[in-house]
């Protein structure tokens, strides 16, 4: 499980850059596209442009045929204002006119890339929960945690037993702040110390970022964080040392997560 978990950290990666290429390709043809969603990467935005590539094409079709694609991948949640809206901007839109077919033909292959990047992490995620079942583990009775992340942090920790405490299980995630200190002076502005396991860390750092942004008590930390004028970092940070030691008493005792208040 931990061989497939670090290869599909290497995957999303590969998949994370083929996005960065995309949205190169579309500053310099379409700009305004981006703009017109909240996500670029939904089943809307990204349907649009695997059908019809560049401005000029958008610009070109019916507007009821650009409305029946929209209400297709949006399940009926995008009104025909949107598609007319979509439409007025690759009309009137500042991006670069030459070269069409050479940035249609690059955007083309990308998106060829990025659906079977999508589905090998499809594959290799149900790969992963087959092992992730066969162990009796609750870290996915965490809100916010999904089985796959959950998959991650159980494979990265392995027995439990391996630590004694829960400072233990944070030192080897490497998520314990370092502290600078000379004579007198001792900094007030830590950073995590980044020993132990890079992947472990990692994990349990995109756990503590979507805990930190949905209606749980680690949320409710998060804010507290952040009041007392913390980074957003550092707040995600001392969410993560938070977390672990959840991680570590459900992996401890075999029960599923309890809320916990945290002063």
């Amino acid at each position: 499980m931990r061989q497939l978990c670090r290869y599909r950290e290497s995957v999303v990666s590969d998949r994370t850059q083929i996005k960065l290429r995309i949205n190169t390709v579309l500053e310099q043809i379409f700009p305004e596209y981006e703009k017109q969603f909240s996500y670029l990467w939904g089943s809307t935005p990204t349907g649009i442009l695997e059908t019809y590539i560049t401005p000029d094409n958008i610009a070109n079709a019916p507007v009821d045929e650009l409305f029946a694609l929209i209400k297709d991948k949006s399940h009926n949640r995008i009104t025909i204002q949107k598609a007319i809206a979509i439409k007025e901007a690759a009309t009137n839109t500042f991006g670069i006119k030459i070269a069409q077919s050479a940035f249609s033909f690059q955007l083309k292959q990308l998106f060829e890339r990025l659906n079977v990047l999508n589905q090998q992490i499809k594959e290799l995620e149900e790969e992963i929960l087959k092992y992730y079942d066969t162990f009796d583990c609750y870290l996915h009775t965490i809100p916010n945690i999904s089985p796959i992340i959950a998959a991650c942090i159980l494979s990265e920790i392995g027995d439990i037993k391996r630590f004694r405490n829960s400072a233990a299980l944070v030192a080897y995630a490497g998520i314990d702040p370092t502290v600078r200190q000379s004579g007198e002076f001792c900094s007030t502005r830590n950073h995590m110390s980044k020993r132990g396991s890079p992947y472990l860390r990692h994990a349990i750092f995109l756990a503590a970022s979507c805990c930190s942004f949905h209606d749980n008590p680690l949320n409710d930390y998060y804010r507290k964080k952040r009041d007392q004028g913390k980074h957003h970092l550092s707040a995600v940070g001392a969410v993560s040392n938070k977390l672990t030691t959840i991680i570590y008493a459900i992996l401890r005792d075999g029960k599923l997560y309890e809320p916990i208040k945290f002063v």
